[in-house]
């Protein structure tokens, strides 16, 4: 029945749909195989003369992945095509993401219409119902299917996702949304009928929607903290969007010159290396374990302002959750609860700028207390005696620490990383130089997964324009399909993959046994794969070169970083890099003991 005018109708209701978003701002669209999807397959490529850049993928969780890499990069969403059946339940992976991250995705999937559904049909499933539970919005096409549908439906259909994946509410943040759009038979329009739609859509005087705009500032909670007296801030991972940033960082430049508070900066706060501020890097290592009480001094301050989600250290989680002050969180328009150590007496989902900006005016005037500017040099001078002691102990040497350190260093200026779940993120926070330039510092640790790592990073790289990732073995292996995204790849990515022969992250984890014949380790948690990343990645048509020592990291890396895509391979040994991390814990709670000169009084 190719040719009949239902099987035009299927693509005019399609590219009604995909036009209205078109117009709205959507300007990437990444497409996977299928029949049902036929008519969203059509609309997208008629739209792409007009400036809709659109993308194929083989792997529906692959194309979910590129699509949240250019929501994070962009701040706005991409679109995912699929058909129906198991192609859908593909996406969950990334709908999680997307929601705990608050990265604007948007999800169509075709499907049969309702008398197909609950009969039998072939590839019939209730696939409305599987990504419910992570989205911000699940909206329907006609159940007859979206022909059925006037323009004026689907123009509403597509209003609303658009502005529900951008955070439909105040204190909701952005996230993914789900069309689930039914398609009746025939689905395939002739050649002829589609090339008079094309001319038709190429005559058409478009006007274009206004791009729905994020809900203002709801009224900002009150400060609650008094610049006048001692306090820490504490910068979790930065989850606003790009356009925010800006405002945000003049908004804590203002408050630490007023304040004095030293800020605890997250590796992927998107703050190290940034002029005009008072960071403190290696509160980790300052927190170090094995001390007592002299640990948790240092946070035992009277107030704690934390900004977003917490960072990943665990040492100072444990130690906010038992310092007595008061802790106010200014997350980025976010209003859940993020706060699961429920010691928050007051959270602010309207951005630090809003917070900062309702702030009476005579909050400004004054200088900074002799009490803020004592508890800032004693964190200071922790931090540089830290900083010190990993000079030492890393000038020359290999494994993860020592990379993360050289990487921050060598790694130019203003290039977006991104860093892989597990310990690539944790090395990060605790080992790299703090006077490393800045640059845009990106992770998904939302849902803290291995999911699309490989295919997230080469969606910041065509976001942003170019994007370094650093992955460990089993996480890259986990994604390989993202190879394959090399061939339409415009954006430049450098892959640094650390090959410590499986999961490294459990030597840090108290699992091993004596005897160690109690608990088959390898086997059960490190599961090393006899695979070579250099051919897998040679098998895509990706360069790629293994690393003999870290003299060798600069020029590999000035290689690397001019090759539209490449693989850098550093091999080293997760058990004694383990037993390092432990030494320098060790040394660095030693070093700064002393230096802890008790507890400030809490209100």
């Amino acid at each position: 029945m190719a040719g009949s005018p239902s099987s035009l109708a299927n693509v005019r209701s399609a590219l009604v749909l995909l036009g209205a978003l078109r117009r709205a701002g959507l300007a990437h669209a990444v497409l996977c195989p299928g029949s049902r999807s036929a008519p969203l397959a059509v609309a997208a490529a008629q739209l792409e003369p007009g400036g809709l850049h659109l993308h194929t993928a083989i792997d529906e969780r692959s194309a979910a992945f590129f699509a949240l890499g250019l929501g994070r990069g962009s701040g706005l969403p991409a679109v995912v095509i699929t058909t129906s059946g198991t192609a859908v339940a593909n996406l969950l992976p990334a709908a999680v993401e997307a929601d705990f991250g608050t990265i604007p995705l948007l999800l169509l999937t075709a499907d049969r219409p309702a008398r197909l559904k609950g009969c039998g049909a072939n590839q019939s499933v209730n696939q409305e119902a599987f990504l419910g539970c992570s989205c911000r919005w699940v909206g329907h096409g006609s159940p007859a299917g979206l022909a059925a549908m006037a323009p004026a439906a689907l123009e509403a259909l597509a209003a609303r996702a658009l502005a529900e994946a951008l955070g439909g509410s105040a204190g909701r943040p952005p996230g993914a949304v789900h069309l689930n759009l039914p398609f009746e038979e025939p689905l395939h329009a002739g050649g002829a009928e589609l090339t008079l739609l094309a001319a038709e859509l190429a005559a058409e005087a478009v006007s274009p929607l206004p791009i729905p705009s994020r809900p203002g500032p709801s009224s900002a909670a009150g400060g609650g903290l008094d610049p006048d007296r001692p306090g820490v801030v504490v910068a979790g991972p930065w989850r606003g969007s790009p356009s925010a940033w800006p405002g945000h960082v003049a908004a804590l430049r203002r408050w630490q010159r007023r304040s004095g508070w030293p800020v605890l900066a997250d590796a992927l706060s998107g703050l190290r290396g940034l002029a005009d501020l008072e960071l403190v890097t290696a509160y980790d290592l300052v927190l170090a374990e094995g001390r007592g009480p002299q640990a948790a001094a240092w946070l035992a301050t009277p107030q704690v302002l934390r900004l977003g989600p917490l960072p990943a250290s665990r040492r100072l989680q444990r130690c906010l959750a038992t310092q007595r002050g008061r802790q106010v969180l200014v997350s980025e328009g976010d209003g859940r609860n993020l706060d699961p150590l429920a010691v928050v007496e007051a959270q602010c989902c309207d951005g630090l700028e809003a917070w900062v900006g309702a702030l009476p005016a005579a909050t400004w005037p004054g200088l900074v207390g002799e009490d803020c500017r004592a508890l800032a040099d004693r964190w200071r001078q922790a931090d540089q005696a830290v900083q010190g002691l990993l000079e030492r102990e890393l000038a020359g040497s290999g494994g993860e620490p020592a990379l993360a350190r050289r990487l921050s260093r060598l790694l130019p200026a203003d290039v977006p990383v991104l860093l892989a779940n597990s310990s690539p993120v944790r090395d990060w926070e605790s080992f790299t130089d703090p006077a490393a330039p800045p640059r845009p510092m990106h992770g998904f640790r939302g849902a803290s997964g291995i999911d699309g790592t490989l295919s997230s990073a080469c969606g910041l790289a065509e976001a942003l324009g170019r994007a370094v990732l650093v992955s460990g073995d089993l996480a890259l292996l986990h994604d390989s399909n993202g190879w394959l995204w090399h061939r339409q790849l415009r954006g430049r990515l450098t892959v640094v993959l650390i090959d410590n022969g499986g999961g490294g992250i459990f030597e840090q984890l108290p699992i091993r046994t004596q005897p160690e014949s109690a608990v088959d380790f390898e086997r059960l948690f490190a599961m090393p794969q006899a695979l070579d990343p250099l051919a897998l990645a040679a098998v895509h048509g990706v360069p790629g070169r293994r690393l003999g020592g870290p003299a060798e990291l600069e020029e590999a890396l000035a290689w690397a970083l001019a090759q539209p895509l490449a693989l850098l391979v550093v091999t080293s040994d997760r058990r004694r890099d383990a037993a390092l991390r432990q030494r320098l814990r060790t040394m660095a709670a030693g070093l700064v003991a002393g230096r802890s000169t008790g507890p400030l009084s809490s209100p």
